[in-house]
Parts: structure tokens; C-alpha cells; sequence
């Protein structure tokens, strides 16, 4: 059955409308320059996963409150703001079918966005006293940029084994999905194993949220079509480790030169892409991400039933499942 973000939203429909109004507010800025960008980010934002994750989680507790509210902004707000430097690092020319900052505005006006909305956010939780979730937030934005600079590193000698991967992606992507229900459930209940035990459910969801990204990049009839961005770009995802690991030597060899010395090259980049389909890397990555996705459904059925929690549920099948 095909899940749609509005059936999943119902519970916070209302909610949805007034966090955007918070988020508008929040993007303002009397510099000209600024909030002409800011306006364009928020024109072209996308299916706001990671505010839903708050509203939703913040639900479990009870009834939202403002702070629940300036939790969701605070999230989407530091979100965006890694992207607009993701795409600066990746010189990205486009980001959800749109233009990026950085191919707009170029480098210097894009990191300095992104240096203004890390500190509007952050900011903007100082100025309301929300220390907790400034707490919760400023610790993901950490493991964030440490799990870029890992990747970073790793990349540079293609050397990631399959628990480093994992480390990278829990950082990087993890963190922050696991920030963001933590801060919305912080902000309704001051239960601190059901905090704990949303936040652990976010970082669950957000590693199946990443290897399904991952996926994208190699494409099959689930997918689409093959990207090869990845390859493209030398990250090594958990399809080419696993194949790899399943390699002789000298096939390793080659494809280690290949993805070094030839990764612009599309034909090469296509056989790759074959050759990790070829090594079942493809299907050991999906059972992974089936796997945390089930992890995170079992930590969601041990709390009481409700219509959020539902939601919830329903928002996890989303993420791993979607075309995009």
C-alpha cells in the first residue's frame, strides 16, 4: 500500500500550519541580500520529514506547547542549514529539483548563509530558554560535522569497512532524526526513558533513512534509474562495501582504481554500478535497512497505542520507501 504524507500528517495537520509560521518568522531578516535567500529557501523547501519526526514525537507526550513548536523550527532551521554547506562541500548544482545556494550565490554568499542559519537557530532557542533542546540540537550538529570529516578522510583512501559506514551514517544522517524526535517528546514530557527511547527510535530510522539514499545511487526496479552519483563523488556506501568485501583481490584492485582514476568516466561508473549489483550488494543493503526499519517499529510498539504513534509508524514505512 502506498503511503501518503497527508494521511500520515493528519494527526498534526493544524500543528503543521503553525510551525510554518513559526519556521517564516524565523527565516526573517532585515538584511536584503539575506532574506531574499531566505525566501527562496523557504519557497523550495521540501517534504519536511524531520519537523513532522518532532511534531509527531512531541504528540506521544501529550498536547504541544511553544516549545514543541521552536523544537521543529530549531530542527528544520539547523537541517537547512547543513544542506546549504553540504552543497558548497559537494559543489552541488542543484538540490530537490531546484537550484542550490551555492549555484546561485556562489561559495562565499552560501557559507555564509549557512554560518547565519546555524547561528539564527541556535539563536533563536537562546532567546526562548530552551535550553534542552538546544542541548539535544547542538550535540547532532557535533556529529554531524564529525561524520562528514570521517567520511572525508575515509574517502580519501577508500578504506571504509562496514562498521565505519555505519558510524558515518549515524552521524551524519542519524543524529539529527534522533534530535529531532528527542526534542519533540523533551518538549511535552519530562519522562527521560521515553525521551531516551524516542531518540534512540529517531537514530534507528535515520540509518535506515541514509542506506535507503544510498540505494537511490544504484538504482533497480524499486529504485529508478542509476545515479552513480556516489561513485561519482568516492563515498563509499554499504552496496560497494559489501560487494568489495565479497571480491577476490585483484577484482578490488581494479575497482578501487577505477572509482580513484576513472569515476568520471560514466561507462566505468555503469560497471560498477553492475558490478555491485552483480555481488548482491544491492539486496545485502536493502536487508539492512529492513532491519533498522524493523528496529525502529519495535521500539515504537512498546509505547501506548495512539493516533500519533500510528503516524509515526507510518512515517518510518514512508522513509524507507519512497522513489525520492
Amino acid at each position: 500500500m502506498s503511503l501518503k504524507l497527508a494521511h500520515i500528517q493528519e494527526p498534526i495537520k493544524e500543528e503543521l500550519k503553525d510551525f510554518e509560521v513559526h519556521f517564516k518568522k524565523a527565516m526573517k531578516t532585515k538584511v536584503a541580500l539575506l532574506d531574499k535567500i531566505t525566501r527562496y529557501i523557504v519557497q523550495t523547501k521540501g517534504k519536511q520529514i524531520r519537523p513532522m519526526f518532532t511534531l509527531l514525537s512531541a504528540k506521544i507526550g501529550g498536547e504541544l506547547t511553544e516549545s514543541s513548536y521552536i523544537a521543529a523550527s530549531l530542527v528544520e532551521i539547523i537541517h537547512t542549514a547543513t544542506l546549504v554547506h553540504d552543497d558548497v562541500v559537494d559543489e552541488a548544482e542543484r538540490r530537490r529539483g531546484f537550484f542550490s545556494i551555492y549555484a546561485l550565490w556562489k561559495t562565499k554568499i552560501a557559507v555564509l548563509v549557512g554560518d547565519y542559519l546555524l547561528s539564527r537557530g541556535l539563536n533563536m532557542a537562546l532567546e526562548n530558554k530552551e535550553y534542552q533542546s538546544l542541548h539535544i540540537i547542538n550535540k547532532a550538529v557535533q556529529s554531524m560535522s564529525e561524520g562528514e570529516l570521517l567520511q572525508i578522510e575515509k574517502a580519501r583512501k577508500l578504506d571504509i569497512a562496514e562498521d565505519v559506514y555505519f558510524e558515518i551514517i549515524r552521524q551524519k544522517t542519524a543524529s539529527l532524526i534522533a534530535a529531532a524526535c528527542k526534542a519533540g517528546i523533551a518538549s511535552t514530557s519530562k519522562d527521560q526513558d521515553l525521551i531516551e527511547k524516542l531518540g534512540l527510535f529517531g537514530e534507528k530510522v535515520g540509518i535506515a533513512f541514509q542506506i535507503k539514499d544510498d540505494l537511490f545511487d544504484y538504482g533497480d526496479d524499486n529504485i529508478g534509474k542509476p545515479k552513480g552519483i556516489d561513485i561519482k563523488e568516492k563515498k563509499m556506501t554499504l552496496p560497494l562495501i559489501f560487494a568489495l568485501e565479497k571480491s577476490s583481490w585483484l577484482e578490488r584492485r581494479k575497482i578501487i582504481f577505477n572509482i580513484n582514476r576513472r569515476n568520471k568516466n560514466e561507462k566505468v561508473v555503469k560497471e560498477i554500478i553492475q558490478f555491485v549489483k552483480d555481488k548482491g550488494g544491492i539486496e545485502y543493503a536493502r536487508e539492512k535497512m529492513i532491519d533498522y526499519k524493523n528496529q525502529a517499529l519495535d521500539i515504537l510498539d512498546q509505547l501506548p497505542d495512539s493516533i500519533s504513534k500510528s503516524s509515526l509508524n507510518d512515517l518510518v514505512e514512508f522513509v524507507t520507501a519512497r522513489k525520492k
